[in-house]
């Protein structure tokens, strides 16, 4: 594959630059083995030990990147990390990116226990933590928790009350039983692009992080949140403006295929459930596909790579999204 030398002109002249942050690599095992023996390789470690990933979140810090994102599935076909133990060895190995989750199924956990652990993680990382919640898509992952599946919107709304009222007992000493050390508040990001999830994060959220949006999709959901914050009665600009992208960078005409191949074998769907949904090709082809999202008016862009390595494929795409060279690591090839 062709070796990219990045340019230091950002795309588009006076254009607007959100936060581009990095999903980890999901799976704890550095490589993901489809039956047909081929390789689709995740980390790039092969044993996802501690220092394993503190070396992979300082080299994700390294290349500018504004967060770092776990993801989260209790079930899954491949070994897949846990998100908030991921984030708790990078609140260490790290010291100025946001830190989040991308987004935790809520409904498949105890409230109290994860507020206690998002609390933990505030702390941890000197304020940094961001609680993304969502309710997934897979009923089989349900199933397997033995958790309803078809009440999980009911089930998330309830665990946020129980979250809100873990955090509202912050530091009071009247009673006998104290959950909670004192720290600042934890941020609530809601994922999910439907209609119910977008007007949760308008009525009690602090950020909205959808999937599954193009451009003109997102565009057209922002107008639709400002919308329904105001009718919350919440001041404008209430909640965080963020969109999860796929990204796969390489050949122009190869890269596509190649990211619906690797999405396709992590989440067992049809390639073409991701062809609409990819950003790939050049590192300038991929900036001025982001940059279409900036343009739709998102503050914060979460940028999962499809493919591998994923530190270094996203160091390019980086740098030709904010023309910083000097940020892009030595010897990489796409």
């Amino acid at each position: 594959m062709p070796t990219y030398y990045v340019g230091v002109t950002p795309v588009g002249s006076g254009a607007h630059h959100p936060a581009l942050g990095l999903i980890l690599p999901p799976t704890t095992q550095g490589e993901l083995r489809s039956s047909t023996g081929a390789t689709f390789s995740s980390t790039g470690s092969g044993t996802g030990s501690a220092p394993d990933l503190v070396e992979l979140c300082r080299r994700a810090e390294t290349t500018g990147a504004d967060s770092l994102w776990a993801v989260d599935h209790l079930f899954w076909p491949h070994p897949m990390g846990e998100s908030l133990t991921t984030l708790a060895v990078a609140a260490v190995a790290t010291s100025r990116p946001t830190l989040g989750t991308c987004v935790l199924q809520l409904p498949l956990r105890r409230p109290d226990a994860v507020a206690k652990q998002a609390t933990a993680l505030q702390l941890l990382s000197g304020g940094r933590f961001v609680l993304g919640l969502g309710v997934g898509i897979h009923e089989g992952e349900y199933e397997r928790a033995a958790v309803d599946f078809h009440r999980r919107g009911r089930l998330l709304d309830e665990g946020v009350a129980r979250l809100r009222a873990a955090w509202g007992a912050t530091g009071e000493r009247d009673s006998e039983y104290v959950q909670e050390p004192a720290s600042s508040a934890v941020p609530l990001w809601f994922g999910g692009s439907s209609d119910a999830a977008r007007r949760r994060a308008a009525a009690v959220g602090d950020g909205w992080v959808p999937l599954f949006l193009d451009p003109d999709q997102y565009a057209a959901g922002l107008e639709a949140l400002g919308r329904e914050t105001a009718d919350a009665g919440r001041a404008p600009g209430a909640v965080e403006a963020a969109v999860v992208v796929f990204a796969c960078v390489g050949d122009d005409d190869e890269a596509p295929a190649r990211g619906a191949a690797w999405l396709s074998h992590l989440y067992r769907l049809p390639p073409k459930a991701f062809r609409r949904h990819l950003v790939a090709g050049s590192p300038e082809t991929c900036a001025a596909a982001l940059q279409r999202y900036a343009d739709a008016g998102a503050d914060h862009i979460v940028v999962m790579v499809a493919g591998s390595p994923a530190v270094e494929h996203f160091a390019l795409l980086r740098a030709a999204f904010t023309g910083d060279a000097r940020r892009t690591l030595t010897g990489v090839h796409a």
